[in-house]
């Protein structure tokens, strides 16, 4: 059990990626005020982490093209007018994107259906969610302790270990193909 949260929170961590959203929610939001950069805060996360996911799944089981991993010409028009940026683009597709989707859709078939697994997939989700939350709460102050220097580090070092994970993901997926027995 330790092992499926350690790879779940570390592959959340990476395709989510809450320092890079904090610092481009720390871009996004410099004009407005701090209530409004909470609120928005909690509807990234909200929307991002579960109610566009569960749409984005119920088009996957239809196999429609809900568009919600890309934008329109009229979104990004839209995105740039806009004051309110937690729908586009930090909601989708930084946080609901389809790293993250495709890391979910994995972990959980890795799972086999055991429920205890996939609470647990679920709770590191839910974690790398919260931990996005907090960070854009607190995004000036990363930004500035981080500096672009630091963020750039830090997504490389993330790149990395995602490389990893999906190199292992790939290994796994052929070992269970039963195409090398």
């Amino acid at each position: 059990m330790t092992e499926t949260t350690l790879i779940a929170l570390t592959t959340f961590f990476a395709t989510i990626g809450p320092l890079d959203v904090a610092a481009m929610f720390a871009a996004l939001t410099q004009k407005n005020t701090a209530r409004e950069r909470r609120a928005m805060a909690l509807k990234v996360s909200l929307i991002g982490g579960g109610i566009l996911l569960l749409l984005i799944a119920i088009d996957m089981v239809f196999a429609r093209d809900s568009g919600s991993t890309s934008t329109t010409d009229q979104e990004q028009k839209e995105a740039e007018a806009k004051q309110d940026v937690s729908v586009f683009p930090l909601a989708t597709p930084l946080i609901a994107g389809p790293g993250a989707i495709g890391a979910a859709i994995l972990l959980v078939s890795k799972a086999q259906g055991d429920t205890v697994e996939i609470s647990l997939v679920i709770g590191a989700l839910l974690a790398i969610v919260l931990m996005t939350f907090l960070l854009m709460l607190l995004a000036t102050q990363v930004q500035k302790l981080l500096g672009v220097t630091g963020l750039h580090v830090i997504s490389r070092v993330v790149g990395v270990l995602l490389a990893g994970l999906a190199v292992q993901f790939i290994f796994d997926g052929i070992q269970n193909s039963g195409l090398l027995n």
